[in-house]
């Protein structure tokens, strides 16, 4: 098993794990990754192409979770010298949003793997924010 045994704060490092390119990009730190689970992160911009009103809307914030699965299944690919591959979110349930960040605030979600295979995974996600948990959700994703 590979752990990651330091955060990755670069952002630039953190982008190449994702197919996502600016300005589409809602990831910009890997703070841990196992087998089982992988945890991101995102501060919250003005440049970011969903706030509005110096608050981060909700499309953003399901993108961020979704994003938080791109990184685990890219880290995966750079551990195997591998780019990342494309992928798609399947499914979306449970959505579940108690509170939109605002500016300058820093998300850290949690995304747990409940299954892989063949290039489908399931995952549990829960996003913090400030040490509060603002939204869960349940999500399947494929690779292209």
């Amino acid at each position: 098993m590979n752990l990651l045994t330091s955060e990755i704060t670069d952002k630039s490092f953190v982008q190449n794990l994702i197919p996502q390119k600016k300005p589409f990009v809602m990831v910009d730190k890997l703070f841990f990754f196992s087998e089982e689970k992988v945890v991101s992160g995102l501060t919250i911009s003005s440049e970011n192409m969903f706030t509005s009103n110096d608050i981060f809307t909700a499309p953003g914030l399901i993108e961020h979770m979704a994003q938080t699965v791109a990184l685990y299944t890219g880290y995966q690919y750079f551990l195997k010298n591998e780019p990342a591959p494309v992928g798609y979110i399947g499914a979306i349930k449970k959505v579940e949003i108690n509170r939109l960040p605002a500016l300058s605030e820093e998300l850290k979600t949690t995304a747990t793997i409940l299954h892989e295979i063949m290039g489908v995974t399931l995952v549990q996600i829960q996003t913090k924010c400030e040490g509060e948990v603002i939204s869960t959700s349940e999500m399947k994703t494929v690779i292209a």
